[in-house]
């Protein structure tokens, strides 16, 4: 690529260099790097560190194995506007997470010691390092390392090596106190890993232009693996004060909340039953009968068609052998042990006692509460 310099009226070439672009962009590719940890690793409490904006957090909060979220940033302005972002949508409350959720922002500095950040199964320190001055990047390890004692600890920083190729680059950013060449970073995290028992591995994201393999990745990134059970048992030693301030907090509905539960086995029962209906009246017009020739306690001819027969998964065969629906005059009966051998109501109630107990007075069984019972012709309900 070339630009034009206009000087005194003047107009000159210069040649300039090839602007690089990542696709994903750098910072997704980054973000991504930290979700596939997630997803391989499944941790239950993670810690962004430096969390900006909240744009990490707000990917994280997906991910069905993470019951407790929490950011700290030195940026309480920051952490106040983008809080709201963490916020449970109406979808989460019609479709509630397995497992309980909750989210906390605390103002405060990455640098102090807050009792709250002990016991995190993975904590993210994304292109928060090289803002650090001297001082403070001796005081990190110490805080992070030594009195956090995450199980596994993220760091991506910049690669000065990289920034060759970027036009008139010195530090990628103003706020930089310093940018790593690879065996900056790599001395510096060996030290830290052995001084703390943990294990390090190297990688990076944001891959070089074809003929600049050798100036390696954009960002560099350190995974540390905490070593022995040790650490962990100093975890338990600690007593400190709440130096943080919360800025934002939060609590996602879960199926371990009660009522949320109920609600989504409810709705649940009623899409199998209408379903079930809705099948069986298809069956008596497909083949002309009338439901008043049907015997009280058939069990037999209501779902035969003329369609092909799918190959049936296992699922598909534990309902084959579960009760079937039936009719009595003008009533359709779905048995509550072939609702429970659906997966999904089998998990979220267990037995037949507790989806009798969850249906309670919302549906209407027949007089032995074995079956949920609707009137076959009428359409209101559900």
């Amino acid at each position: 690529m070339e630009c034009n310099s206009v000087v005194d009226g003047n107009v000159e070439e210069v040649p300039s260099k090839k602007v690089i672009k990542f696709n994903p962009p750098l910072y997704k590719q980054r973000y991504q790097f930290v979700k596939n940890l997630v997803e391989q690793h499944q941790p239950k409490k993670v810690a962004d560190l430096g969390c900006g904006d909240v744009c990490l957090l707000a990917i994280l909060k997906y991910q069905k194995c993470i019951e407790e979220l929490v950011g700290v940033d030195i940026n309480e302005g920051r952490l106040k506007w983008n809080g709201s972002r963490l916020s449970p949508c109406v979808g989460d409350h019609l479709d509630p997470r397995e497992l309980d959720l909750a989210i906390t922002l605390y103002h405060g500095s990455v640098l102090e010691k807050d009792c709250r950040l002990l016991g995190f199964d993975l904590a993210a320190c994304i292109e928060l390092i090289e803002h650090f001055d001297s001082e403070d990047l001796a005081k990190f390890p110490e805080v992070v390392f030594g009195y956090m004692c995450p199980a596994m600890i993220v760091i991506s920083t910049p690669n000065s090596e990289f920034n060759s190729l970027f036009p008139c680059a010195v530090f990628r950013d103003s706020d930089h106190k310093f940018e790593w060449s690879r065996m900056q970073f790599q001395t510096w995290a060996l030290d830290v890993a052995s001084r703390y028992n943990y294990s390090v591995e190297f990688t990076g994201v944001g891959e070089p232009p074809t003929g600049a393999e050798d100036v390696g990745y954009c960002t560099q990134i350190g995974v540390f693996r905490r070593k022995a059970e040790a650490a962990k048992l100093a975890v338990l030693e600690h007593h400190g004060e709440h130096v943080y301030e919360v800025v934002y907090t939060t609590s996602y509905p879960s199926l371990q909340q009660i009522n949320y539960r109920r609600r989504v086995v409810i709705y649940l029962v009623y899409r199998e039953v209408s379903r079930l209906k809705q099948k069986y009246q298809v069956s008596l017009r497909q083949h002309e009968l009338k439901p008043e020739f049907i015997a009280p306690g058939n069990q037999t001819g209501e779902f035969t068609s003329d369609l092909p027969v799918p190959v049936l998964t296992e699922d598909d065969k534990a309902m084959e052998i579960a009760p079937q629906p039936f009719c009595i005059e003008d009533k359709f009966y779905v048995p509550l042990q072939r609702i429970i051998a659906y997966p999904r109501l089998g998990h979220l109630c267990g037995n037949v006692e507790k989806l009798r107990e969850f249906l309670g007075d919302v549906i209407e069984l027949n007089c032995d509460g074995s079956a949920v019972k609707v009137d076959l012709n009428d359409c209101s309900d559900f």
